[in-house]
């Protein structure tokens, strides 16, 4: 994945701490196996906990357009997959 995402001009009112987490962990997607590559995405949220970093609803939300439009389209599937799954899930909890 390339650094276009930071250029985004909706990433200037997020804190900026956020964006440094993010940046952080889109190096270290940099450096993963494509193999580890989806295990390693879904650790984001484990990671943002334990430095006491979060995101609303709507944070989330423009995260995931920001960086589908710059992955390739077999990762995108596998997001769009997930998001698919995620709903599912929660639609059965409710």
């Amino acid at each position: 994945m390339n650094d276009a995402w930071k250029q985004d001009p909706r990433l200037k009112s997020m804190n900026p701490e956020k964006i440094k987490f993010l940046t952080d962990f889109t190096e270290q997607l940099n450096r993963t196996p494509k193999d580890q590559m989806m295990a390693r995405f879904l650790s984001l949220s484990t990671e943002a906990s334990q430095k006491n970093i979060s995101f609303t609803d709507q944070e989330t939300k423009l995260l995931t357009e920001i960086l589908l439009t710059h992955m390739n389209p077999a990762d995108k599937g596998k997001i769009d997959m997930l998001r698919t799954l995620s709903q599912k899930l929660a639609f059965r909890r409710g």
